[in-house]
């Protein structure tokens, strides 16, 4: 059988998962792809750093020209992560006719243009899976299963991290704080968990999965962009007062030529599939103008989950007998669409507000929000505490510029000291 021999850009959590699966599942690895995979080269920062898993010598490297000018490599699977040095990484292995696997979301979102073209001019392959959904095949999905529809819209729990936080504040009770701690105790968050709590790296994602699905280039600066930082115990009470779960979500959707893309706190009922994905794992629901709508579920991250999909790629690529080919994942006809603007989009809304105990208070903000073409569907009021009361709407669906408009004078009552929370509602309709 034909041996391959490839070389692993960082030896971090993925590296090592990949590592793993090459050699546990070699057999049916090379059943799968006709060859036998070799590892020859690993890039490491620190070759004498004290690691887990055995390496034989001459295999750890710390100089990427040991890499990149080596003819016999053949596949680059980078997994140093987002940085303009994977960037040049990669774009030097292609121009030395090497084929590449990635995990670095960040460097698709950001310079995916740049690094297709080249790939086309080199006529190598691409293969980027790993970097939306960990084990989640939904490149391929998009890229081959579902080339026959035309996509309406994703919707996706595509961060394990803020998931987990937002399951165990949902199903514990835990404060965001005590969450966050305990995701970085067990290492689901980094020390600085900004990129996830922040919404960034579903942002991300979500641009690396719209440009494929609706067929044009996605500036990830033009999604709109919420963390859940400001999710509190008392939202998640009161989402489960009105039958909804809140979770973080990605969405992107096209209507009339247009595309609608969001990353935030999302209520959604309690009696949707996607309301009891919890933990680190992920889901994603694709909406197909022929197939209707489809959803997969799996962990989002994860030295084995990711590694499995870089490890696809690796064999994808293999069964082209990486040979120079038609590059249908990275040649293809762009049409630009234009990305509406948050204050164009329509949703249904959970408002909260703190106000005072004083009369008038409940007609006087219902007055505004009719005066603003915003219909309320429900209102609850929870126990007094002290002189400050809570009182939470939920609306029907509305122009986002209607609800900023309405807030803007309820904020201006007397009886009103707060608008604590504002998150939108995804009914899946």
């Amino acid at each position: 059988m034909e041996k391959v021999k490839i070389a692993i850009l960082g030896f971090g959590n993925v590296g090592t998962g990949v590592w793993k699966i090459l050699l546990e599942n070699k057999k049916e690895i090379m059943k799968r792809s006709n060859y036998e995979i070799e590892v020859t080269k690993i890039l490491v920062k620190d070759i004498n750093k004290k690691r887990d898993i055995a390496v034989a010598p001459g295999i750890l490297t710390n100089n990427i020209d040991d890499i990149i000018n080596d003819e016999s490599i053949k596949i680059v699977v980078e997994l140093i992560g987002g940085c303009s040095e994977a960037k040049d990484y990669m774009i030097r292995a292609m121009k030395s006719k090497k084929h590449i696997v990635t995990a670095n979301k960040l460097a698709i979102a950001n310079w995916s243009k740049e690094l297709f073209k080249i790939a086309d001019t080199e006529n190598v392959l691409f293969y980027y899976e790993a970097s939306v959904a960990g084990g989640i095949p939904i490149i391929r999905e998009i890229n081959e299963s579902l080339t026959a529809n035309r996509i309406e819209q994703i919707v996706g729990i595509i961060n394990g991290t803020t998931n987990y936080i937002l399951s165990k504040m949902t199903l514990d009770g835990s404060s965001f704080d005590e969450a966050l701690k305990e995701a970085q105790d067990k290492g689901y968050a980094e020390a600085d968990p900004t990129s996830d709590v922040d919404g960034y790296d579903a942002v991300y994602k979500l641009a690396i999965m719209s440009s494929l699905a609706f067929g044009t280039e996605v500036d990830h600066d033009c999604i709109y962009r919420e963390g859940i930082r400001n999710i509190s115990a008392v939202d998640i009470e009161y989402a489960k007062k009105f039958g909804y779960t809140i979770k973080l979500l990605a969405i992107a959707k096209e209507i009339n030529n247009k595309l609608e893309l969001r990353v935030h706190p999302t209520l959604i009922p309690s009696t949707h599939p996607m309301a009891n994905v919890n933990d680190v794992y992920n889901s994603i629901m694709i909406k197909g103008n022929a197939v209707g709508e489809l959803m997969l579920y799996g962990k989002g991250a994860g030295d084995l989950p990711t590694g499995s999909a870089v490890v696809g790629d690796i064999i994808s690529i293999l069964r082209n007998n990486i040979k120079p080919v038609d590059l249908t994942e990275t040649s293809c006809t762009v049409e630009f669409k234009e990305v509406k603007k948050a204050r164009e989009n329509e949703s249904e809304f959970y408002i909260r507000l703190d106000f005072k105990d004083k009369e008038g208070v409940l007609g006087d903000t219902a007055n505004i929000f009719g005066e603003n073409n915003v219909s309320i569907v429900s209102i609850t009021q929870d126990v007094e505490r002290g002189d400050h009361s809570s009182l939470a709407f939920i609306t029907h669906k509305s122009e986002e510029k209607n609800i900023r408009n309405s807030l803007n004078k309820i904020i201006q009552l007397d009886s009103v000291n707060n608008v604590e929370s504002i998150i939108r509602i995804e009914s899946f309709n």
